[in-house]
């Protein structure tokens, strides 16, 4: 019934100083955050948290040869995968982030809902990529940078989980229970 989510506000958010408006949107929601903190995230970390399977890489790195029209004959979609994740992996360490973990009610697909689609063009307005980013992949490929999106958030229970352990020791995810759990919930025990 309950999950629990990574959240990871990237540099941009952190820079342009709307940390706050993008948290409270969290909480508006009913969003219980159990641990949060600002950090300059080591390349390690960085690394790990954008480690992908071949699958991934493979479509990932064939999408962008599509899109930027390269000859797929002469193109390494792995290769191409890896490019992006290194990219994405180095440029979650420009500039501190807040990583936070937030618990609800099917949490998972609320907040991906709130986030908006990967790309911030697509993204519709009343989302916080669509409120917050203007960038489009066309310019981020101009620019050799990843697209600024803003806002990882997990995409399914299990990458929660991986993903919550990677960022956060046990100990700093605290357990308590906010008011109106008890009006929400009352009829289940927790």
């Amino acid at each position: 019934m309950f999950e629990k989510s990574l959240i990871i506000l990237k540099p941009d958010v952190v820079a342009r100083g709307v940390i706050g408006e993008i948290v409270t949107r969290f909480e508006r929601i009913g969003l219980k955050i159990i641990a949060m903190k600002m950090m300059q995230v080591p390349q390690k970390l960085a690394e790990k948290h954008y480690e992908k399977d071949d699958e991934w890489l493979l479509g990932v790195g064939s999408k962008l040869i599509k899109n930027q029209n390269l000859n797929p004959k002469k193109e390494n979609p792995m290769h191409h995968g890896k490019k992006i994740c290194d990219s994405l992996a180095r440029d979650l360490t420009i500039y501190p982030v807040v990583a936070m973990v937030v618990e609800g009610h099917n949490t998972i697909k609320l907040i991906r809902k709130m986030v908006g689609e990967q790309s911030p063009e697509n993204s519709a307005p009343g989302t916080i990529r669509g409120d917050y980013s203007q960038d489009t992949y066309i310019l981020a490929n101009a620019s050799d940078r990843p697209v600024i999106n803003l806002i990882h958030a997990s995409d399914s229970k299990e990458s929660a989980e991986q993903e919550i352990k990677l960022w956060f020791k046990k100990e700093e995810l605290i357990k308590w229970k906010k008011p109106d759990e008890v009006i929400h919930f009352r009829g289940h025990k927790r």
